[in-house]
């Protein structure tokens, strides 16, 4: 095990001037001590999928945690929320949600045994006793938008036959169908009726 964690890349060192960098050392590694962190971070990625919904760019993100010593690292448990824009999946009408994750990770510290035993995909680390709140929030949130956003729970969607949301049109609102068989028929009846009108009467062959 020694041999395997001497041979991995020491972890680049986090910037301190990002937002979602957090400072540690307050909590000395003393398991027990706490601290509550609340920022907001403005968004420079848009969070979650394009053109269905998501987080845009310069949203603001809005972070609530606890941050606790533990053994084994910095637990960090509490809240993010923000605005989220889309379209509906089944009207394709403009929609704003409100949403709001729950948050709970621990942060490894350097020689602990969760550190030695676990790789950074399964639990991430502490560097320089800083926290990168980054990654976890950006799953997060991702994580919690819903694969198909709604205007409303009971949204009909809109007539397959006219483009119009259901909910615009008049009750009993239908189009009339044609057997396949006799469309073409139907097609050529209507070509001849509109080149008799246009030779006006009298003037038929």
């Amino acid at each position: 095990m020694s041999e395997q964690k001497s041979s991995q890349a020491k972890p680049a060192p986090l910037d301190s001037r990002s937002p979602w960098v957090v400072d540690t050392r307050e909590l000395g590694r003393h398991a027990g001590l706490s601290r509550s962190v609340q920022r907001s971070v403005s968004v420079e990625t848009a969070l979650g999928v394009p053109d269905v919904i998501t987080i845009d760019v310069g949203s603001e993100l809005v972070l609530d945690l606890m941050l606790e010593s533990v053994v084994e690292g910095v637990l960090v448990s509490g809240t993010a929320t923000a605005i989220a824009t889309g379209h509906c999946a089944r009207c394709l009408d403009p929609i704003t949600e409100d949403v709001e994750v729950d948050l709970t990770e621990l942060f490894a510290y350097p020689g602990s045994t969760t550190e030695e035993t676990t790789s950074e995909e399964e639990i991430p680390r502490l560097v320089d006793d800083r926290i990168d709140l980054e990654p976890i929030v950006r799953d997060a949130v991702v994580l919690a938008f819903p694969l198909a956003p709604l205007c409303e729970d009971d949204c009909l969607g809109l007539c397959v036959e006219c483009g119009v949301k259901w909910a615009d049109l008049e009750p009993g609102h239908g189009h009339e169908k044609i057997d396949p068989r006799w469309a073409a028929l139907v097609e050529r009846f209507d070509d001849e009726s509109g080149e008799d009108q246009a030779k006006g009467p009298g003037k038929q062959a």
